[in-house]
Parts: C-alpha cells; structure tokens; sequence
C-alpha cells in the first residue's frame, strides 16, 4: 500500500490544470479555468478548475474531486494507478507502507489487466524486432507498408508468432496469472469435455499487433492483421472487450492525437490503424480511427473534448461512403462542425499519404473540403436528378441532416444553402425541419414523463412532506464544513459579549470551530456532513483539504469539491479604484453566525422534541417537573444566541 507520506507528496505536487488540461481543452476565467465537461454531453461548458484549490467541479453533472479522481474517473484507474501515474508525471518515488492493500477486487483486476497488455506489447515487439521470423516476415510487410523504424517504435508495433502458445510459455516463465491472460483476451480458453483441463491457446497468431492505447497512453487491447492467406481465419482480429477496453468508446491513435487536435482546433476522422500511422508518419498528426467500427457518439464526445472541427477522410468507394453517412448525423448532433473530404478514385488515406508529400496533403484537404451538405447532396444526386421521387427521398434526407444541428443560427445558414443548391423554397424546408424537431422534442417529452412516472413514487412524495415539517440543520451543516475546508488555517480574531461577560479568541478559524463544536456533542443531521466533520476534527492541526476532494468515498469527494469551488469569480475592481468587501473581510463575523445559527437550529429541534415530551407525560398522568425545567432552559439559551445575531424566532 502507497504510504500516506507519498500520498501526500503527490497531492501536494499534482497541478490539476495540468492533469486535466492533457484530457480536456480549458479556458481562463478569472482565477478558475473552464472547459466542456469530459463527463457528460453538453454545448456550453459547465466544467471548473481551480488551481488555487487543486480541485474540479463540474456544475452540470455534479463530477467533483482532485487531480487524482480526476483520473480514477476518466481514465477508469484505480486509486494506487492514478497515484502512479501522477508520481510518474512528478518525478516522484513512492514509497509503500507495511499495511495490506485496501483495494478493492476489480481496481486489482483493472490494474492486473494493464500489467499483462503491457507484458504483451513488449513480448510482441521483442519478437518483430528481435527474431529472424520477426524481422524477415513482421518487419517486411511493416516496412513495405512505407512505415520507418521510427514509426513501428512510436506506435509500438509488434508481431505474433505463428504459434498456438507462444505468449502463454512466455507469461508462465515470468509467473503471469493465467486467469488475466484469459480476462485481457490474450488467451482462448476452450473446453475439452468432462474430467479434462480445458485448453488454452493464444488469440493472436501470425499476425502483425497494433496496440490501441488508452489516452495517458496505457495498452487497453490489440488490432491484429493476418499474415498468411487463409480463408477460414479473419483478415482483421482485435481484443474482445473487456474491463479497460470497449471499443465504441475509444479511438486508434487518440493519444498521439490529442494535442495537435487541439493545436489545429480540427481532427481528421479516418477508418484504420495504416491511415492514421501512414498520415501520421507524413506529418499529419491531428488524425485518427474509428478503427473499422461504425462511428458512436462515445467516440465523437470523445473528439468533442479536444475541438468541435472534424474533417472525414473518405476513400473513393461510394458504397461504402453511402453506408456511412449517418456518422455525420451524428457529429451535427452533438452540436459539431463537420467537413468531408473524397480522395481520388482508388486511394484510401494510408495510400494518399504514401504517394504524396505533406504539403501536398495539406493542399488537397483544403481545396477538396466540403460542408456536410455540398457533399451528401453531391453524392446523393447522381443518378436522381430527374426523378422527382428519388429527389424528393434526398431532400427529406438532407432535411433530417440539418434536424440534427442543435444551434438555431447554424440551422438557418444550412436551410438557405440547401434551398439554393436543391431549389426548394426555404419556408418549405422550415417547415419539415420543424415537423422532424417536433417529433423529436415529443419524443424526448414522453421518455422524460415515462421515467419520472416510475420514479416518483407515494412513498418519496410522503418522505418530501416530512422533511418539510421537520427542518434540519443542514444548511448551517453544509456552512460549516465549507469554512472549515477553504478557511480552516486562516488567523481570526473573535470578540463578543453576551451580556454577563466579555470573552475573546484569538487562533485559527478551525481551532474556533472546533472550541464551539465538538462532533460528540453536536451532532449533524446529515450523515456524511458529520463524517466529514469527525475527519477534519480529528485531523487536527495535520488537516489536509486535498485528503477530501481526492478521498475514497465519492460522496465526500464530490461535496468536497462542491464546497470548494467558486464558480463565479468578482471583478478585478482594485484596477478602477473600487474596492469590493470578500468574504475573507466579514470571515469572522461569518463564522459566528454560522455557529449560532447552527446551535439556534438544534435548539429548536430540542424543544419540539421537549414538547413532544411534555404531552406525552401529561397524557400518561405523569410528573413534568424536570421536562418544564429543561423547556425554559432551552428558551433561555436560544434567546441569548438570537440577540447575538440580532433575530427574533417565533416559534
């Protein structure tokens, strides 16, 4: 286990704009940074980073923590591999603590499968480096595909044996569990009947390995292409899914990808592992794959988070480029900006990039680009233009494009360049992208009333009525830890007189709280509010607001971050000569009312349950001596602590 010293280094090291800038594009706002949220589909960005605070919050989905969650819940790591990774990044040495791991089985199994694709791409590359097979058939037909030593190390190339268990001999000799071998789709494991061990044989045999790559750059599966001619195997073999690799949620190449995607504010969509690396290794970088698969809105959120430009790469091949049209449907849908290009007759990408220079390349792109709708009515028009029921079966088509744009303004620019290039009228095709965002809107409508009418239930509406006639105390809860986690090392200085004597505090915010609260004698109505309060209380003087926003326990990560970010930031007035109070200025009094009215709140909870007492005893025939004694007292104390904030409760 990760010792808590090297935790705390890392925590303490971790720049989360860093961290989270190599995943998401961020803007400056004020003193916080901006972005569209990794974690949920959205056009306007609802996703803050402080690095004042060293936390995220996204306001949208509620997604909150540190660098570390951060990773654990984009990158699906661990809490031990989202520390390593971060370590590594830092320069940091960690070191492990004589305690058992407190890991839980499938952050175990997750971090296992990682090990053994790493233990694979290395056996893969070891052999078409290193084996005269390797390098006389593997090497041959990379090299012949016009790809440079270079290239087949940077994409981690590899080749497989033509064996039935030469990687399986290879992960027994180093001590690699059989078990993970199976669960990263290394191994088939095949059943021989009753009485008999089932048997085991490696996935890929005879075939060149493109390792697919998270986007911190980690091996989730493999691509492999077949060798050999043979008829009854598949040309193209990938890794089944698995725990860290589903396939309609990653793209090949987005990791060597993402930054000039972002530099270029455009990425280049083609359809297989030799395009990407053939553009690739031409200087094309701001390019990758959806690796044979059709197009998911995963994969098109997922390029959403480097830029909202996307540029496809198509072959000559029209039927293939008609069976994939609906791929741009669905990147307008998300509210995205897409172009088209058509290579010549003949070439694909990995072709075009071999046979031409990069300037070349770039040239093309841009002279032969077309918006969505020059190209599909381009290439839906030949062979209908003079029938009216095949032109009529386009426009609707074209109609149900354009349906899809979110943005109102770019709908209108598109209906006006459909209408001059199709010759219909605009108010026409107004009229039937209304009927389609009608249906739609109804149909969302539906699905929105279906889902609520499951869940609301008698039984939540009664739990409702109750909590509105019993309030609690969690407002004044949720202020408290909120000073406690921004403020708790500021110097306060406390002054107050409750009529009978003067008293004075001089320290730190927490050390004041913690002299007027105690978690054993004030408890908080809300469960994790008080949890979190027992922690900083034991915490001490060695508290650490980071420990929250990256703790283990996800609802005290994401209130954590939810407390700590400011989503709205003042205006830099100093630089006019205003000077606008902060809340740093009224800390004290803050503080103090806080308290109070916290205390007030309990109060008031004590005597309805004082009262309760009473009519209970009263009914029972019994003495209330002692329970009237007690109502005063509490009328008493409430009274003096709503004179110290200058409010009258009625009841």
């Amino acid at each position: 286990m990760i010792s808590k010293d090297s935790i705390s280094q890392i925590l303490n090291s971790a720049r989360i704009e860093e961290v989270i800038g190599e995943f998401v594009t961020l803007k400056k706002r004020g003193a916080n940074l901006i972005g569209l949220c990794p974690f949920h589909n959205e056009k306007t960005p609802s996703f803050y980073v402080s690095p004042s605070k060293n936390i995220f919050k996204c306001f949208g989905c509620g997604k909150a923590g540190n660098a570390v969650t951060f990773l654990m819940e984009h990158e699906h790591y661990s809490f031990p591999e989202a520390l390593g990774f971060l370590a590594e990044k830092y320069n940091i040495v960690i070191e492990q603590s004589n305690h058992e791991p407190e890991g839980k089985e499938m952050e175990l199994e997750r971090e296992s499968l990682f090990i053994i694709n790493d233990f694979a791409r290395k056996f893969f590359s070891s052999y078409l480096t290193t084996t005269d097979e390797g390098r006389s058939v593997g090497m041959t037909y990379f090299h012949e595909r016009g790809f440079t030593s270079q290239t087949i190390e940077k994409f981690q190339l590899g080749m497989a044996p033509d064996s039935w268990s030469a990687l399986l001999e290879s992960a027994r000799l180093k001590g690699y569990s059989e078990e993970f071998l199976i669960k990263a789709g290394l191994l088939i494991e095949k059943e021989t009947g009753e009485g008999k061990d089932n048997r085991l044989f490696d996935r890929f045999r005879n075939r060149v390995i493109f390792p697919i790559h998270n986007l911190s750059g980690k091996v989730i599966a493999f691509g492999a292409r077949l060798l050999a001619q043979d008829q009854k195997s598949p040309k193209y073999l990938n890794s089944p899914e698995t725990e860290i690799y589903h396939k309609s949620k990653i793209l090949y190449g987005i990791y060597f990808a993402k930054k000039q995607i972002i530099e270029n504010d455009e990425c280049y969509l083609a359809e297989g592992y030799t395009d990407v690396i053939s553009l690739f290794q031409n200087g094309i970088e701001n390019v990758v794959a959806s690796s044979g698969t059709s197009l998911t809105t995963d994969q098109i959120r997922l390029i959403a988070r480097y830029t909202s430009n996307v540029t496809i790469l198509y072959d000559g091949d029209e039927a293939g480029i008609k069976a994939s049209l609906r791929g741009i449907d669905m990147i307008l849908e998300q509210g995205m900006n897409v172009r088209v290009v058509l290579l010549p007759q003949g070439e694909d990408p990995d072709s075009f990039a071999k046979n031409h220079s990069h300037s070349e390349i770039i040239d093309y792109i841009k002279t032969h680009k077309k918006d969505f709708i020059t190209f599909k009515t381009g290439l839906l028009l030949k062979g209908s233009s003079t029938d009216p029921l095949a032109r009529a079966g386009l426009i609707r088509e074209v109609v149900e494009s354009i349906s899809k744009i979110p943005d109102a303004i770019v709908r209108e620019t598109y209906i006006r360049q459909c209408s001059s290039i199709l010759q219909v009228s605009e108010q026409t095709l107004i009229f039937e992208i209304n009927k389609n965002l009608r249906r739609q809107i109804d149909k969302n409508v539906t699905s929105h009333l279906t889902s609520e009418s499951e869940s609301e239930s008698p039984s939540k509406f009664n739990h409702d009525i109750q909590s509105l006639e019993i309030a609690d105390s969690t407002q004044q809860e949720k202020e408290i830890i909120r000073l406690l986690l921004n403020y708790f090392d500021h110097p306060v200085s406390v002054r107050y007189d409750n009529g009978q004597e003067s008293q004075s505090f001089e320290g730190s915010i927490g050390d004041y709280m913690f002299s007027q609260l105690h978690p054993e004698e004030f408890r908080f109505d809300d469960p994790i509010l008080h949890k979190m309060f027992t922690l900083i209380f034991e915490q001490g003087t060695a508290f650490n607001a980071a420990l929250f926003s990256g703790h283990e326990d996800i609802e005290i990560r994401q209130l954590a971050a939810e407390l700590m970010t400011d989503r709205y930031q003042l205006h830099d007035w100093e630089r006019t000569g205003v000077y606008v109070r902060t809340e740093t200025d009224v800390l004290a009094n803050q503080v103090i009312r806080t308290i109070v009215a916290f205390k007030i709140r309990k109060l008031i909870m004590r005597i309805k349950e004082n009262n309760d007492q009473i009519r209970q005893a009263i009914s029972n025939e019994k003495d209330i001596t002692d329970l009237l004694a007690e109502r005063q007292s509490l009328e008493e104390t409430k009274l003096e602590l709503t004179k110290s904030l200058g409010i009258v409760i009625l009841k």
